[in-house]
């Protein structure tokens, strides 16, 4: 039964984050400012983290690029403005996609952020 919960939440989101995309794309980019978390996850079976994994590349603006060692998974945030905001996000799907996660203890402060290089100006031609 939670999986079934768990699938119409997740359609519910991207269907949300499919809007705030396509109206952002509409009206020209203007609120993408993207960045890389290194998620800490709470989650220690292999098919939860994929399925999380997924979960977050389904998620237009969203993409997991990478699982680290460390139990760190790498996401791209196209909208990464509020940094704290992105891992509280992931930190909230997590939770609601494995309920037994919000007793474990979590660290987002701790969690590396990476903004992208600055976009060199353009030189006007004559």
């Amino acid at each position: 039964m939670h999986a079934i919960k768990y699938v119409l939440w997740l359609v519910w989101q991207i269907v949300l984050a499919a809007n705030t995309v396509l109206v952002d794309t509409l009206k020209g980019n203007k609120g993408m400012d993207p960045i890389v978390v290194h998620y800490p996850l709470r989650l220690s079976k292999d098919w939860q983290i994929t399925a999380f994994a997924v979960s977050i590349t389904m998620t237009p603006g969203t993409m997991s690029i990478g699982l680290r060692e460390d139990h760190t998974l790498l996401v791209h945030a196209v909208y990464g403005s509020d940094p704290k905001a992105v891992l509280e996000d992931l930190a909230h799907m997590e939770a609601t996609m494995a309920p037994s996660v919000r007793s474990i203890h979590h660290d987002l402060a701790s969690a590396t952020i990476e903004q992208p290089a600055p976009v060199p100006e353009r030189k006007e031609t004559p």
